[in-house]
């Protein structure tokens, strides 16, 4: 079984509703990709704040689940600070080290497709920093 899963930009009581949309990114600004769960964004958290994997892990409990086994988290503050705020090169490298991880090795993603993830959460973060919104992950398994 897959994940589909949405990153949007919204405000902090909005939750519920992203948890109950049907696809979030019509809604709220955000970014889609399949196959980002909760393991890789714990492993991103611990790239950039240098967190222990378990210590980040338990920072990404559900804000919301759903009957139909929809989850939302909520993006540690403090991630999508310094994914708005690092430039261009540290984003490389960030995406660099991301792509060289056991999550994301073992489900194939090339170098290119982490890089483009990256780079489009922080423009995201650079967005949600501007409106002072933090980061919702909107995760939705697929049937595959």
């Amino acid at each position: 079984m897959g994940i589909l899963t949405n990153i949007v930009a919204a405000e902090e009581d909005e939750f519920a509703a992203i948890g109950e949309s049907l696809h979030p990114i019509d809604e709220w600004s955000g970014i889609e990709r399949r196959g980002i769960d909760t393991a890789k964004i714990a492993t991103l958290h611990c790239l950039l704040t240098g967190d222990e994997f378990g210590q980040a892990l338990s920072l990404y409990e559900p804000v919301y689940a759903s009957i139909e086994d929809v989850l939302v988290l909520r993006l540690a503050d403090e991630v999508t600070e310094k994914l708005a705020a690092y430039d261009e090169d540290a984003l490389m490298r960030v995406a660099e080290e991301l792509s060289a991880t056991e999550e994301f090795e073992l489900e194939q993603w090339d170098a290119e497709e982490v890089q483009d993830f990256v780079m489009a959460l922080a423009e995201l973060a650079q967005i949600a920093e501007s409106q002072g919104q933090p980061l919702f992950v909107w995760m939705h398994p697929l049937l595959t």
